[in-house]
């Protein structure tokens, strides 16, 4: 049982654009519930190049929110893949695996690929969800 209070307290990281009417992440006792996040960079733009850059973008942005909460990759319990073209992804697949590796290293958690049509920015090509665990030693008040 986490001796940390289960009452939903909102994580958003500085470096990521400040949400307006929803939070990067939430955390409840030790499970921090990561919101999807798209290819956005600080200014509000979804990055150029394509799916591997989009990929790049959008895992750092989930990574920030766990590290903001004290977490590290291998925290991470579960993840979602939106994507709006999965051959595209496919076809990058060996780029999209380097990246991860060189983002989270060898950490795989529970994983989903989910097609859709349409995400919340027209030229978003992935977004990414997740849930972690943070071991109480790790784990950081949101500020």
């Amino acid at each position: 049982m986490s001796a940390h209070p289960l009452t939903p307290v909102p994580v958003n990281p500085a470096s990521l654009p400040t949400p307006s009417g929803y939070s990067h992440g939430t955390l409840s006792g030790n499970t921090l519930y990561l919101g999807g996040q798209t290819a956005l960079d600080a200014q509000m733009q979804i990055v150029p190049g394509g799916i591997v850059e989009q990929f790049r973008q959008a895992f750092s942005n989930v990574l920030a929110t766990l590290a903001e909460a004290g977490g590290v990759p291998e925290d991470l319990v579960s993840i979602t893949i939106y994507l709006t073209d999965i051959p595209d992804y496919q076809a990058h697949g060996r780029e999209i695996g380097r990246a991860w590796r060189e983002l989270a290293g060898p950490v795989y958690p529970a994983m989903a690929g989910i097609g859709t049509t349409a995400l919340w920015q027209p030229e978003a090509l992935i977004e990414i969800v997740g849930v972690a665990v943070i071991p109480d030693e790790r784990l950081l008040p949101p500020r």
